[in-house]
Formats: structure tokens, C-alpha cells, sequence
């Protein structure tokens, strides 16, 4: 499967594509599939552009408008996380992931999904300290202050991505992991970007939860976007993968020698459990001329065929799970640990075979249903010429009939509704499915799809507050691999330029794949944003 892979998009999803299309015609070549790290801004209209965090004279419709309302469709299936330059409103509809138009898919706050077995997880937003230990209490209208901290990363989904097994072929973030530019060239990267050294020598450059990620779910690919640069790097592990077990621990009052053994032979009985030696880290530039924002890279896959979007059962159960460790106050609060609380709480939320087995038979068929529908009206670029000039209030908020159904059948909570209700307010009526008969038609002939999907609207949320019973469970390191400190030598002497089969593209501006643009999002995001 050939894989397309984008920096910061900042809107220019038309420039996107006609890129990806002059490839194909050049090379003579399919792309399968196209992930973008953040910076989407899927602005559906002007009411949408007063929820981004930049300065009113830098809003831009830009071109995702056209897809939302089916004037346009996207050639090839996308899949993105969000960066700190959205339309905040309209991806809290989708707190869980979803489309956002016909096939665009949205990850959600994290998420993972499987694409003809390749298993792909992100994380969207960026890391502010003050932030991370709070709930997900934001919702529209945004004040000045939750504008911008609705899309700062929380702990709860570093946790849930945390409790993963097994191998994670791509993840995505919008920020880089910290201490990444120690695995690759670092004085090339100064050289580029000079006022990076003062924040490399604080420790400040990157995001300590995306570190944290990297070290424990060792991904083969890791890509990243948000500081406007490609770098790329090779970060060895020299320690095992956790494994999913299925044994709990029964007794909490175990010494600690007869744990140990007990882990030992744990351990012993994964030997045979391979971990991912090396995670191949790329960071790419956003979409403009003569900036490396494109990536292409072919993977092999298990799947023949047309790319098909499925759930991970694995992270199906996690949410489930840890539904009871959503919280949606403005104030801190703190994650089961191994040494906090009560030692019969449980901390190890990794799913047993009983928690997968019940989400196979909750989803028989795991395929993500083509169930997008519109819930806002859709800009129009000649009654609204001059929308860059008129004053247009927030919108209100609005449950998405996609996250309703995704939650009410696993049984999990929206955290939009509960941040809603946690204020005081009534929780507004789950939008309408517009009559989008021309969308649908567009999308049926694109993706072959046989039968007509259709949508059904319940007329009120569905709040499942019940809680798992709290239990304990075995937590299985594998045995520490031998260090490879040649490897990370030779990185240092010789930092890659490009990853191993991959294609590195620099599109200059003169360039035949690429025609001569407005370069409206130049400046923007260089100077007037203190996030990036």
C-alpha cells in the first residue's frame, strides 16, 4: 500500500490533492492512502472560523468547505488528527473520531484504526502542562481562554493509548516527542532553526507524553508536523514491548520477591515476542512552495483491495473500559497508578481475551460504517465574499449523530454532552441527517458501495454512567533487549536525510506538480501564534 503522508495542511486541502494526483500521473502510480499530522482546519463556514485560535485578519475559508458539502470529493481515503489550528467546534462533535465528509475520517482526541492490516494511532492537539491533568470541560461558544485549551493534549488519552499491546505500524502527532533531535541531526535542525537551541537546552522542545508514548508502544513509523521543518531520526528501544495477559492478579497483599519471580516467568513465556527494534520518525513542513511537506511511503499489507477503514478492537475495549476515568471539570485530576489509591483498583486497562471477545460480538463487522452526515450549513463563496469583513458570532454547540451511535453501542460516554450538563445547561437535540441525496450518490459511486447506508437519529442522547467493577491486573514488561548504542553512534555521525523505502519529495515552486498559489497561510502561523 502506498501511503501519503502530510506536515501541517492549514487548509490547502485542494493544493493536497492536485500534489498527490501530479505524482500519480508522473510516476504512474496509485496512492492508497493520505494521513495529515494536524493543522487540518475543516471550517465548514464562517461561524466555524471564529472557534480557530489566530488572529481574525489571518481566518481563510480555504477549500475543505467544498468537500463537506459534496461539491468536491476526496480522491483517495484521509485519515487526520487535529493540530492547534482547527475548527474546535466542529471536531468536538467527534470527540471519538468520525468523518468529517466523505472520506475524510477524523481520529478524535486519540485513536486507533486498522487499514488492510496496517494499524494506524494518533493523538491530536498539543502539549501545555497547565492543561494536561484537567477534563475535557470546553465546549462552544469558547471563551478566549478554552479556545485555545481545548485542543492541548489531556493525560486521559495518553493513558488510554498507553494500556496498547502489540505492534502499531504508523502513529501521528502533531507535536514532536521530546528529545527527538538527539537521534537525528541535530546541527542541521539548528541551522534551519536557530531559536530551537535555547528550547533544546531547557528541555522544551517536544512534548514529554509524546516521549513517553514513544518509548512504551515503540511504533514502526512515527510522523509529526507542527514546527514547520522535516527532520527525521532513528530511535532504537532497548527495552521490551508490553504484552497483553490475561491473568489477574488476584491478591493485592503478595510479597514483592513472590511478584517478581511471578514476572520472571511471565516474561519467559514471551520470549518469543519480537519488539520493535527501531522507530523511523519523520517530521514534516506544512503545504507551501518550496517546503518538504509530502512523504510517500509504501507499506506491505495483509488486505488486497481498495483501502477498507476498520475499528481496532483493542482500543474499542480500552475506551469502553476507562469510561468511568472521563472527566470534564477545569480543575486537576489524577489517573489510577500502581501506587495510588487502593491496591484493588485497577491501573492495567490492556483488554483481556473476555473484554475482546465482547467487543467481536458487540461489532460483528469492525468496517467504520460510511454514516457521515452534515450538521451545519455550508459556506457559500458568493453570497459571502466579504465574510473576512463582517463580525459573526460562535456557534452553539451540536451532538453529531455519529458520535451518538458510536457511543450508545459500545456503551461509553460523549464527553461534549457531559461537559454540556456539568455546567448547567440542556443538552441540545442530536442534529437532524440533512438531505445530502447528492453527497451520498458522489460518495456510493466513488467507494463502490452497494447497498444504501442509512442513519438513524435517536431523539434523545443516551447516557450510560454505569461502572465497571473495579479489579486489578498483571502488568508483563518484556526481558530488556541489548543496548545498540553503535546504532545510535552511527545516527548521530550519519543522520538519515530520508527514511528506508520511502520517497522523499522537496517540491520547489517552479516545480510541474505544482502550480503557483496565493501563499495566503505564508506568514501566518510564523510569527502572531505563541502556540506553535
Amino acid at each position: 500500500m502506498k501511503i501519503a503522508i502530510e506536515g501541517c495542511a492549514h487548509g490547502e486541502l485542494e493544493r493536497i490533492y492536485e500534489t498527490i494526483e501530479g505524482i500519480e500521473k508522473e510516476r504512474n502510480i496509485k496512492i492508497d492512502l493520505l494521513l495529515c499530522c494536524g493543522d487540518f482546519q475543516s471550517t465548514r463556514n464562517v461561524e466555524d472560523l471564529q472557534t480557530m485560535a489566530v488572529p481574525r485578519k489571518y481566518l481563510d475559508m480555504c477549500s475543505f468547505y467544498k468537500f463537506y458539502s459534496g461539491e468536491r470529493l476526496a480522491p483517495i481515503l484521509t485519515i487526520f488528527i487535529g493540530g492547534n489550528h482547527e475548527a474546535s467546534n466542529y471536531l468536538q462533535e467527534l470527540p471519538y473520531g468520525g468523518w468529517v465528509a466523505p472520506n475524510i475520517f477524523y481520529l478524535g482526541y486519540a485513536g486507533v484504526v486498522n487499514v488492510n492490516g496496517i494499524r494506524i494511532g494518533g493523538i491530536s492537539g498539543i502539549y501545555k502542562g497547565h492543561d494536561f491533568l484537567r477534563g475535557h470541560h470546553e465546549f462552544p461558544p469558547y471563551s478566549e481562554q478554552s479556545c485555545r485549551s481545548v485542543y492541548h493534549v489531556r493525560q486521559l488519552e495518553v493513558f488510554r493509548l498507553q494500556q496498547l499491546s502489540g505492534n502499531l505500524d504508523i502513529f501521528m502527532s502533531h507535536d514532536w516527542p521530546r528529545g527527538i533531535q538527539e537521534y537525528g541531526n541535530k546541527a542541521q535542525l539548528l541551522r534551519f532553526k536557530p531559536h530551537f537551541e535555547e528550547d533544546i537546552a531547557n528541555g522544551q522542545l517536544g512534548s514529554r507524553p509524546l516521549e513517553e508514548l514513544l518509548k512504551m508502544l515503540q511504533p514502526s513509523y512515527w510522523f509529526a508536523a507542527h514546527l514547520h521543518c522535516k527532520f527525521a531520526a532513528l530511535v532504537p528501544h532497548h527495552r521490551g514491548k508490553r504484552v497483553r495477559v490475561d491473568k489477574r492478579d488476584e491478591s493485592s497483599s503478595s510479597s514483592s520477591s513472590e511478584s517478581e519471580d511471578e514476572t520472571e516467568k511471565e516474561q519467559q513465556c514471551s520470549s518469543s515476542v519480537k519488539a520493535v527494534p527501531v522507530t523511523k520518525f519523520l517530521a514534516l513542513d506544512k503545504c507551501l512552495p518550496k517546503r518538504r511537506f509530502l512523504q510517500l511511503l509504501d507499506l506491505p499489507v495483509n488486505v488486497e483491495g481498495p483501502p477498507i477503514l476498520e475499528y481496532d478492537a483493542e482500543w474499542l475495549s480500552i475506551l469502553r473500559t476507562t469510561n468511568h476515568l472521563l472527566c470534564v471539570k477545569d480543575s486537576n485530576y489524577y489517573l489510577p497508578g500502581k501506587k495510588a489509591g487502593s491496591l484493588q483498583e485497577r491501573s492495567n486497562f490492556t483488554p483481556s481475551e473476555e473484554e475482546l471477545e465482547y467487543i467481536r460480538q458487540k461489532f460483528e463487522d469492525l468496517q467504520v460504517p460510511q454514516n457521515f452526515c452534515q450538521t451545519a450549513h455550508t459556506f457559500d463563496a458568493q453570497e459571502q465574499s466579504n465574510y473576512k469583513h463582517q463580525h459573526v458570532s460562535q456557534p452553539a454547540a451540536v451532538l453529531n449523530p455519529q458520535s451518538n451511535d458510536f457511543c450508545t453501542k459500545l456503551g461509553i460516554d460523549d464527553p461534549l454532552c457531559l461537559a454540556i450538563l456539568a455546567s448547567g445547561n440542556q443538552l441540545p437535540k442530536t442534529a437532524n441527517v440533512q438531505e445530502t441525496t447528492s453527497v451520498g450518490r458522489k460518495v456510493q459511486e466513488h467507494l463502490l458501495v452497494d447497498q444504501e447506508t442509512t442513519v438513524t437519529t435517536p431523539s434523545k442522547r443516551k447516557m450510560n454512567l454505569s461502572l465497571p467493577a473495579p479489579t486489578a491486573r498483571v502488568e508483563i514488561a518484556l526481558p530488556a533487549e541489548e543496548e545498540e548504542m553503535q546504532l545510535v553512534e552511527q545516527v548521530k555521525q550519519e543522520p538519515p536525510s530520508e527514511l528506508p523505502a520511502e520517497i522523499s519529495l522537496n517540491l520547489d515552486a517552479n516545480s510541474p506538480l505544482i502550480k503557483k498559489l496565493k501563499r495566503r497561510n505564508q506568514s501566518i502561523y510564523q510569527t502572531v501564534d505563541n502556540e506553535d
